[in-house]
């Protein structure tokens, strides 16, 4: 079955290089284009699509409000376009569900890769935005322990093994290399993923890293 994907993007040259060179894998169908973030909305509720690539800013609505929305509303999978490896809304957009992001000047193979990895439910960080969003995790972290307000999401509806699971994969670990650490097999992995991110209400790989670093399970610099 074909990867469906929805291009979104203000500029229609950026727009039909994208939609060519995915339409060009046998494994994946663009399935439309929008123009600004409300036809971005409007694509997603139509085509019922498994990715938008979704630039950040656009015009009528800004594709973070459009992330919002299509996250909230489905199970379409969210990675944001932009021309700033360090963009201003990057965080925030991550936040509201994101899986991940790419700089428009992508190459051709990472492009195609990144569509398929977030299809198939992972995570898509470049190394320079998990740095900066680690940093801005544990900066906010301290904010709220100095005001004592915002009481951390919890762990203990998680098993030991979840929770071990957990620290693994927000170290950056894959599936394989989580089921290789722990002497068990990928489906069992997959199955402790599942239920972290059941547990934990939270959509994917990129809010369970936040959750672990927000949590203190994760200390930047820990081995």
């Amino acid at each position: 079955m074909s990867i469906r994907v929805v291009v979104a993007d203000d500029q229609e040259l950026v727009r039909a290089g994208f939609g060519m060179i995915l339409d060009a894998q046998d494994d994946i169908e663009v399935v439309a284009e929008a123009g600004d973030g409300e036809e971005a909305v409007a694509a997603v509720r139509r085509h019922t699509p498994d990715v938008l690539l979704l630039d950040i800013r656009m015009p009528v609505m800004d594709g973070l409000e459009a992330a919002r929305l299509v996250c909230a509303e489905s199970g379409c999978k969210v990675v944001m376009l932009t021309t700033f490896d360090l963009d201003e809304y990057v965080y925030e957009a991550l936040y509201a569900g994101a899986s991940g992001f790419l700089l428009k000047d992508v190459r051709r193979d990472d492009l195609v890769h990144a569509v398929r990895v977030v299809a198939a439910g992972d995570s898509l960080l470049a190394p320079a935005v998990t740095r900066r969003l680690v940093a801005d995790i544990v900066r906010r972290r301290r904010e709220r322990a100095a005001a004592d307000t915002a009481t951390p999401q919890r762990l203990d509806t998680l098993t030991a093994r979840e929770v071990e699971t957990l620290r693994l994969l927000a170290r950056g670990l894959s599936n394989a290399e989580i089921a290789t650490t722990l002497f068990v097999s990928e489906h069992t992995v997959k199955t402790h993923v599942s239920n972290v991110l059941g547990k934990l209400a939270l959509r994917d790989r990129v809010q369970a890293v936040i959750c672990a670093y927000e949590t203190g399970l994760i200390v930047p610099g820990s081995p």
